[in-house]
C-alpha cells in the first residue's frame, strides 16, 4: 500500500509517467487483499466473555420485632447468555430471597437491600427506579413462582394473564396477543389451547398450571428465567416433564436460566453450575460434576448423603442433626458448625470467605481450604 501512496504523489508532478504505472498499482491490490482473511485469523478470541447477569456482595434483611433477620449475607455470582445455574439448600437458606431482590419484589418495610450490585447487561437493577425495572420485568427477565395456584390470579381468565405482558410490554393488539398465548399454551403442551384459554386457574391440574406459568414467563422471549421450585408439589412423572420442557425452551429461545431447588437430584441433570447456599451465604459453588461428586463443604456433604435414593437398602436414612439458625442471632464463625461432623474450636470464629479450593470451585470452608480434610467422594460415577 506505500507504493501506491508513493505513486499517486508522483501523479501529480509526473501525470503521464503516473498513467504507465497505475498497472504496476493495480497488480499490488489483489496481494493486500489476500492479506485480509490472515489478519482476521489472527485477531484474538474472548475467552472472558462478559456474563449476562453478574450479582455482587447482595445483601437484604428484614427488620422485625425480633431483630434483624439477615436472608441473604454477601452473595456474588455470574451467570453467561444460555448458562444454566442452580442454587440449592434447605427451606430458609435464602435462595429465594436473592433471586426476589434482583427484581424488586422484597417487600419494604420490612425488607431492605442494604448493600451490592445485580449488574444485568451492563445495568445496575438495584439502582433502577419502579419505572425502569418495569421495563426489565417480564420481558428481558422472567420469574415462574413457586405454587402457580397462589401466583395465577384466581378471578381472571388465563387469556387475560397470559396476554398481559405482551400488551404491555410489546404494545401488540389483544387479537394479535391472543393468537400468540395460544401457540404459546401449544408449545408447552396444554391440549385444546383455544378452549382451554378462556379457563380460569381452577379448572386445570397442578402440572397444568405450572406449564401455562412456563408460557406466561416465556411468551416475551426473555434472556433470564428465574424457576424458583418450578416442580413443588408436583409427581415424579410431570416433574420431568415440566424440566425438560424448560430445556427445550431454553434450546429454543437461548434464555439463561437460574434454577431454585431443596432437590439435589432435580438440579443434578439440569444445570451447568450449583450454587450452595446455607444461613444467606454461598458456601460451595462450582461445576455441577464437581459440586456433586467432589464435594468441598460439609453442608454439600451432608445434603447429598441425605438423598433417600442414594441410601442403603434396609438401614436408617440419615438426616442431618439440628436445624438451620436463626438468621436474627448469628453468631461468629461458621453458620453450619453446630451440625457439622468436622466442627473445631476454630470454626466458631472469626469471617469465613468463599475461596478456591479447585479449579473453578470454590469452599466456604476453613479445614477444607487449609486442606486438613478430605470429604468423602459420591462413587456413582
Amino acid at each position: 500500500m506505500s507504493v501506491i501512496s508513493d505513486q499517486k504523489s508522483e501523479v501529480r508532478s509526473q501525470k503521464p509517467e503516473a498513467r504507465s504505472q497505475k498497472p504496476e498499482a493495480r497488480s499490488q491490490k489483489p496481494e493486500a487483499r489476500s492479506q485480509k482473511p490472515e489478519a482476521r485469523r489472527q485477531k484474538p478470541r474472548n475467552t472472558n466473555p462478559v456474563p449476562l447477569l453478574s450479582v455482587q456482595n447482595l445483601r437484604t434483611s428484614f427488620h422485625t420485632r425480633n431483630g434483624i433477620v439477615r436472608a441473604v449475607d454477601g452473595v456474588s455470582f455470574d451467570i453467561e447468555k444460555g448458562q444454566t445455574l442452580g442454587i440449592v439448600g434447605e427451606s430458609g437458606s435464602g435462595k429465594s430471597v436473592t433471586c426476589y431482590s434482583l427484581l424488586g419484589l422484597i417487600p419494604q418495610p420490612p425488607g431492605k437491600i442494604e448493600e451490592g450490585k445485580a449488574l444485568f447487561d451492563g445495568r445496575d437493577l438495584l439502582a433502577m427506579s419502579e419505572k425502569e425495572l418495569r421495563t426489565v420485568r417480564g420481558k428481558r427477565v422472567s420469574m415462574i413462582f413457586q405454587d402457580p395456584m397462589t401466583s395465577l390470579n384466581p378471578f381472571m381468565r388465563i387469556q387475560d394473564q397470559i396476554t398481559e405482558p405482551l400488551i404491555i410490554h410489546d404494545g401488540i393488539d389483544k387479537e394479535t396477543a391472543t393468537k400468540r398465548a395460544i401457540q404459546a399454551l401449544e408449545e408447552v403442551g396444554v391440549p385444546d389451547a383455544p378452549r382451554r384459554i378462556r379457563q380460569y386457574p381452577h379448572e386445570f391440574s397442578g402440572g397444568m398450571r405450572q406449564r401455562v406459568m412456563i408460557a406466561m414467563a416465556l411468551i416475551t422471549n426473555p434472556e433470564l428465567l428465574i424457576a424458583d421450585e418450578p416442580t413443588t408439589a408436583l409427581d415424579v412423572t410431570v416433574q420431568a416433564q415440566v424440566l425438560e420442557l424448560i430445556k427445550e425452551m431454553q434450546r429454543k429461545h437461548g434464555t439463561a436460566v437460574i434454577l431454585i431447588s431443596h432437590d439435589l437430584g432435580v438440579v443434578a441433570g439440569f444445570v451447568d453450575k450449583v450454587n450452595v447456599m446455607y444461613a444467606g451465604r454461598v458456601v460451595e459453588s462450582g461445576p455441577t460434576r464437581e459440586v456433586y461428586y467432589h464435594s468441598k463443604h460439609p453442608y454439600n456433604e451432608a445434603l447429598q448423603r441425605s438423598i433417600p435414593a442414594l441410601q442403603t437398602k434396609g438401614q436408617e436414612l440419615y438426616t442431618i442433626p439440628g436445624a438451620p439458625p436463626d438468621l436474627a442471632r448469628l453468631g461468629a464463625g461458621c453458620a453450619f458448625a453446630p451440625r457439622c461432623a468436622y466442627v473445631q474450636d476454630a470454626c466458631r470464629s472469626g469471617e469465613l470467605a468463599l475461596k478456591g479450593v479447585a479449579e473453578n470451585h470454590e469452599s466456604a470452608c476453613r479445614r477444607v481450604q487449609d486442606k486438613e480434610i478430605q470429604l468423602s467422594v459420591n462413587s456413582n460415577q
